[in-house]
């Protein structure tokens, strides 16, 4: 979309409007239609880049949400999958057992076992033998059916159990099919809001940028955990000086480091592109240490530790939802998959609202 007149460029910020509501988010500063006066100050241009940062953030949302719902799909479909090889094994195990007790039944009473038994009673010398044997006999019968019962009341237990497992498969595809379609929807609208932002004027797009660079600044400033006066540690290339981490932590930040460069997209875990639990869940995996899959999982499922004890390779959960996490390299910065439209970069720890800090691998 083309911004090029004024008329224009309030019909963009009029719709940029239009999508907030559409996706429910908190109303940001209302902005002039067509034909009012244009305002062309600074409050206008923090309110196009709250808002744009609201739908950015509702995508996040939806997609850690997608993420969770995939991770529970498959996590059962390896579930189903084991109980129906469990449930294949105990019906070849019936019919095993079924074949054999038939077996021995025709052995026994069409002039097998026990029919020898009845003429070593009336003409052998140790009749008290036979009678011992014809009991043993009739004890391993008896075994044998019982065995087989048993194993029929476990495949009716199996079949029982894989057909529910089915059914919550099912539900939990649907489940993801209906989180993704939200979060396609939510893109879909993404793509507006950033088309126009594409078409602002020269002048809007610079105070844009330098509002970001202010944001940046004070997001540095803003930091308390370790290596707050910006020299700490680093790891694998992170910002900042001091003594290099070594280890898994190492090998975490060196992999995610890595990484920059490469887009978000949402759903991925590499390599060609990430989304922001996707890259650290992927680069403790490579560390040796697999972690949970989302972002949430992580701050429940993982150590926590303080945010003054923050080393490189701990992971730092951003919003009280638990919906965004970057990797902690030293330094007062962090490495992270930003949102859709951006690369793996670095930035200061403290440029989103921080819910916490977890450690893997301990």
């Amino acid at each position: 979309m083309n911004v090029s007149t004024g008329g224009g460029r309030l019909r963009g910020r009029a719709t940029v409007a239009a999508l907030v509501c559409a996706i429910t988010l908190i109303p940001g500063p209302s902005y002039a239609a067509p034909g009012d006066p244009d305002p062309r100050d600074d409050t206008s241009i923090e309110g196009i880049r709250a808002e744009l940062d609201g739908l950015y953030r509702e995508a996040e949302v939806a997609t850690e949400a997608y993420n969770a719902a995939d991770e529970k799909a498959k996590k059962q479909e390896k579930r189903l999958a084991s109980l129906r090889k469990d449930l294949a094994r105990t019906e070849d195990r019936v019919d095993d057992l079924h074949d054999l007790a038939g077996a021995a039944a025709r052995t026994q009473y069409r002039g097998g076992h026990l029919a020898s038994t009845g003429i070593q009673l009336l003409l052998g010398d140790h009749p008290d033998q036979a009678l011992d044997e014809a009991s043993q006999a009739r004890q391993a019968m008896r075994g044998l059916v019982n065995v087989s019962e048993t194993q029929q009341t476990v495949r009716a237990e199996l079949d029982g159990q894989t057909e529910a497992a089915a059914e919550e498969l099912r539900e939990l595809k649907k489940t993801r099919a209906d989180k993704a379609g939200a979060k396609e929807k939510i893109e879909k609208k993404i793509a507006e809001a950033e088309s126009i932002e594409a078409g602002l004027e020269e002048e809007e797009a610079r105070r844009l940028a330098a509002l970001e660079r202010q944001r940046t600044e004070e997001a540095k400033s803003k930091w308390r955990g370790s290596g707050s006066d910006g020299g700490g540690s680093s790891a694998g290339g992170g910002s900042g000086g001091g003594t290099t981490v070594s280890g898994a932590a190492g090998k975490a930040v060196g992999f995610a480091m890595a990484q920059i460069g490469k887009p978000y997209v949402w759903g991925a875990v590499g390599p060609s592109s990430y989304d922001c639990s996707g890259l650290t869940s992927a680069a403790w995996a490579a560390a040796g240490h697999p972690i949970p899959r989302t972002s949430q999982a992580q701050w429940q499922g993982l150590t926590r530790v303080g945010l003054s004890s923050a080393r490189p390779g701990d992971l730092i959960i951003y919003y009280n939802d638990a919906t965004h996490v970057g990797m902690y390299i030293g330094g007062g910065q962090m490495v992270h998959a930003p949102r859709p439209g951006r690369s793996i970069t670095t930035a200061p720890a403290a440029s989103m609202p921080i819910l916490g800090v977890v450690r893997p691998g301990v």
